[in-house]
């Protein structure tokens, strides 16, 4: 069976770009077609400057937010990557891999460590050596494919090269994976500032939609949209970002498809009118079923301690095979 690999990083609260983007496919597609693993790749969020307690409540929002989303542990193993040592074992031998170069031609380590210099802040080592460590989350697994967002797919082109390379020097080892994108809803923007990807570690929430906020909030985000100049509604992500947006979302929702959705409105209220329904009525099911595993967190935490199990007994031969193949003596 194909296996594959995603996760998210608590770096903030879950939004519906998360949820449109990525776990929506996972719970209702992924989990079903493939032997698949998700994790809560907290490890990550300590590249940056961070709040322990935070990204402690933020991880467990998140593992309990990605069941209430549909993801059965039945079906699917769900697991915190610091649970699991192997990602940072694995992840050293790919820095020993991977070349100054590509690390420093990384998109977003270019982007996080202006804003870092801009914040008055030093850029953490962990920051340029992160997608090391991100490929050790995927090559560990002997993942087939990878369903990331378009600002992702850089990484996971890394993780092939690392892996090609590393087979190709010490012997077959790893499974080279692939990035798989999904067709619809890949990259929901900010309703604020739709130039902008909807991302949960933004400063203001304005344009952002959570998946724990309430109905009245999530009606008033998507009413106050920013649109664009002119009142026809049709889809053109170039010059009128703002409805395409509204109307990628809806058709999100809805399985329908925004060229056509934009031919049935005449204003953008009413878009935006039947956007903000169909959003709630979305994320409805989503809040309740947190609501439930919220009021029961040894339930979260069993899921939790049996995933990191399982997520053991797959990654720990990989990564001996390769403390082996790199020219490393076994542990006694």
């Amino acid at each position: 069976m194909t296996r594959i690999f995603s996760g998210v990083k608590p770096t903030g609260h879950l939004t519906l770009g998360n949820y449109l983007g990525a776990v929506r496919r996972w719970a209702e597609v992924d989990q079903y077609r493939a032997d698949a693993l998700f994790s809560i790749v907290d490890l990550h969020a300590l590249t940056v400057e961070h709040d322990p307690a935070r990204v402690r409540r933020l991880s467990r929002q998140a593992a309990t937010l990605l069941l209430a989303a549909g993801l059965d542990p039945a079906r699917c193993t769900v697991f915190v990557q610091s649970h699991v040592d192997a990602h940072t074992r694995l992840s050293y031998l790919l820095e020993c891999t991977a070349t100054d170069g590509e690390l420093r031609r990384m998109i977003q380590y270019k982007e996080k460590s202006v804003r870092a210099k801009a914040a008055g802040q030093s850029v953490r080592a962990s920051l340029l050596t992160y997608p090391a460590l991100m490929a050790a989350d995927i090559l560990a697994y002997r993942t087939d494919e990878v369903p990331v967002g378009d600002d992702q797919t850089q990484h996971v082109e890394l993780t092939r090269d690392l892996a090609e390379r590393f087979n190709l020097r010490y012997g077959p080892t790893f499974t080279v994976p692939r990035a798989v994108n999904p067709p619809v809803a890949a990259r929901v923007m900010d309703l604020q500032d739709p130039g902008s990807k909807m991302g949960k570690s933004h400063e203001s929430g304005a344009g952002i939609i959570y998946l724990l906020d309430e109905t009245d909030v999530v009606r008033k985000k998507v009413m106050r949209a920013v649109t664009d100049s002119g009142r026809e509604v049709e889809y053109d992500p170039v010059k009128k970002p703002g409805v395409a947006n509204l109307l990628e979302i809806l058709a999100a929702c809805g399985g329908g498809n925004p060229t056509e959705l934009a031919g049935v409105y005449e204003s953008y209220g009413s878009l935006k009118q039947d956007t903000a329904e169909a959003v709630v009525e979305l994320l409805r099911p989503v809040r309740a079923r947190h609501a439930q595993l919220a009021a029961d967190p040894g339930q979260v935490d069993q899921v939790l301690k049996e995933g990191a199990e399982r997520a053991r007994g797959m990654a720990r031969p990989v990564v001996d095979a390769a403390y082996e193949a790199i020219g490393l003596l076994p542990a006694g």
